[in-house]
């Protein structure tokens, strides 16, 4: 059974930095891996994503601020967030697509808060 456990979140001020990692248990490989973030009121929104046939993408809101990486021997996916604003203040997700057929997981999700 496939897992997702995110880790990192916290509460920062405004301009700080925070490191969220997503571990994926199992021994499937994911060919697609993102994070996702949804504030109170607010839709789910993409942030960005990884995979090796399209590289990564990212949200307009985030780009330059955030970077997404993955560790395959970890299977685990990576956002550092940097420059921080009180607008970024979500719970953020990660999920990831893998195994034959093809399926979509997704983590329980973790707060991150920024202060202003």
């Amino acid at each position: 059974q496939v897992q997702l456990v995110e880790s990192g979140g916290g509460l920062v001020q405004a301009g700080g930095s925070l490191r969220l990692s997503c571990t994926a248990s199992g021994s499937i490989f994911f060919g697609a891996m993102g994070w996702h973030r949804q504030a109170p009121g607010k839709e789910r929104e993409l942030v960005a994503t990884i995979s090796r046939s399209r590289g990564t993408t990212s949200a307009d809101s985030v780009k330059g601020r955030f970077t997404i990486s993955r560790d395959d021997a970890k299977n685990t996916v990576y956002l550092q967030m940097n420059s921080l604003k009180p607008e970024d203040t979500a719970v953020y997700v990660c999920n990831a697509k893998g195994g034959l057929p093809v399926r979509e997981y997704w983590g329980q999700g973790t707060q991150v808060t920024v202060s202003s």
